[in-house]
This record gives structure tokens, C-alpha cells and sequence, in this order.
């Protein structure tokens, strides 16, 4: 925008790797009873080089896609896939095929609007900025994913339910059992939050 106005600007989104399936040739690296294969993930460096995220079949797997005016996004919280139920998905805004956008906020303004009436008490809809690597943490060693593939998450909270974090697989002391289940590392960053709410709570 400027004093004369505001323009559109098409843009696209990316879902975050944690929700991606992980495999090496079709076989999960990462299992349905969230854990990870020692056959292919005994050593976090070994097994981010060994092991892929894959794309993402967007609306039938996670219950995102473009809205009717086609300039916004519908997100469902539940998603009955064709493979496995699906809850949430967490979204980054590209600036390019492989890097993610940033937004460079200084004496300028940010608005956005949201539809919150089917986002019932209990429930969580959130908007905010996180430090992360503008390429999603690509080293094409460990990493060769990058932000393409919604890698390189971090926030305030050093969320330890990351699967992969600086080119390795946070396999080490894995805790299956957790809700969710988490390793023992930790995805550290600054972050600035700009909406939490639901229809309860706008």
C-alpha cells in the first residue's frame, strides 16, 4: 500500500514438514505409533540424509485451499484423509518457489482478516511472526528440503515436537508417549504474536 493505495499481490503457502509424511523409498521413517525407524533413524544426521518429506495433497489430506474469491485460505481443524485423520496444519507465506517471505514491518502498517464462526470454544486460530531461516534451514546436506517443503519451524516456546531442526532428526530421547510426542531438542527463536482467538474470543 501507499498514500494512493493498495494493490493486490498474488501470493502462495506452504504447510509445515512436521505434518508431512517421512519416508525413504515409500517405507516410514517416521511410524504410526510415533517412532522413528531404527532401521533408517538410529542417527539424526544418517537419517535426515536418508530419509525424505514429501508434498502434500493439500485439501484432501489437510483441509486447506484457496477460498472462493480465491484470495484467501479455508483451513478445517479435522480432515478425514484418504490415509489418516488429520487435526490443524500450520502455514508460512513464500516470497519465491524456495525461500519464505519476510516482512519487514518498521513504521508500516499489517492487517488481515479472519473468519472465526466455526472456530468454536476450545479451539485456537492463530496469526504471528517467527524468526525462521529464510530458506527453512537449507544446507543441501542434511537439509535439502528447505522452506519448498516447510522446513525450519521455530518459536518463543522451543517447541521440542520438531521432527527435523538444523539439517538432523530430533530423534534423540524421543518420547512416543508424549502429547504430542517430542525429542530433546528444542526449536528456539523470537516470535511476535499478532492474533490467537476463536468465536468466543475475538
Amino acid at each position: 500500500c501507499t498514500a494512493s493505495g493498495c494493490q493486490y499481490e498474488k501470493g502462495s503457502v506452504v504447510i509445515d514438514a512436521n505434518w508431512r509424511w517421512v519416508n525413504k523409498d515409500g517405507q516410514n521413517c517416521y511410524t504410526d505409533d510415533n517412532t522413528w525407524d531404527p532401521a533408517t533413524c538410529s542417527d539424526p544426521s544418517v537419517c535426515a540424509k536418508t530419509c525424505s518429506v514429501e508434498g502434500a495433497d493439500y485439501k484432501e489430506t489437510y483441509g486447506v485451499e484457496t477460498n472462493r474469491f480465491k484470495d484467501g485460505m479455508n483451513l478445517k481443524f479435522v480432515t478425514n484423509g484418504r490415509y489418516s485423520k488429520n487435526f490443524g496444519s500450520r502455514l508460512y507465506v513464500m516470497d519465491g518457489e524456495d525461500t519464505y517471505k519476510i516482512f519487514k514491518l518498521k513504521n508500516r502498517e499489517f492487517t488481515f482478516d479472519v473468519d472465526v464462526s466455526n472456530l468454536r470454544c476450545g479451539l485456537n486460530g492463530a496469526l504471528y511472526f517467527v524468526e525462521m531461516d529464510r530458506r527453512g534451514d537449507y544446507d543441501g546436506e542434511g537439509n535439502t528440503a528447505g522452506a519448498k517443503y516447510g522446513t525450519g519451524y521455530c518459536d518463543a516456546q522451543c517447541p521440542h515436537d520438531i521432527k527435523f531442526i538444523k539439517g538432523e532428526a530430533n530423534s534423540r530421547d524421543w518420547d512416543s508417549e508424549a502429547v504430542p510426542p517430542v525429542g530433546h531438542y528444542g526449536a528456539c527463536c523470537a516470535e511476535m504474536d499478532i492474533w490467537e482467538a476463536n468465536n468466543m474470543a475475538t
